[in-house]
């Protein structure tokens, strides 16, 4: 009966893990929080805010600069965005990819 919880126990972890899609650990060496890698070209406001260092009021101007002058072709692109300069830009390419 003990092996069959465990066994679930395991499935279930498994399926959790798999199922929340890809996460990479903050900076800074802290595993117990993860950010999901977002697709600027497609992320709304509330997942940009997941990004570290990015409120809402950069992730409203990420938005703005993308309906306004079309989709990111790289990540780099981002240091046009008011808020967003080189330091900002190095602590989110980890976290980041235009698709």
């Amino acid at each position: 009966m003990r092996n069959v919880f465990v066994v679930c126990v395991m499935v279930l972890s498994l399926f959790l893990v798999t199922s929340t899609g890809y996460s990479k650990p903050l900076q800074g060496g802290d595993t117990a929080a993860a950010v999901a890698v977002v697709n600027i070209n497609q992320a709304t406001v509330a997942e940009l805010q997941r990004l570290p260092d990015v409120g809402q009021v950069t992730a409203e101007r990420i938005v703005a600069y993308r309906t306004e002058k079309g989709p990111f072709r790289s990540s780099d692109e981002l240091v046009k965005v008011k808020g967003i300069g080189q330091k900002k830009l190095e602590k989110l390419k980890d976290y980041i990819v235009v698709e």
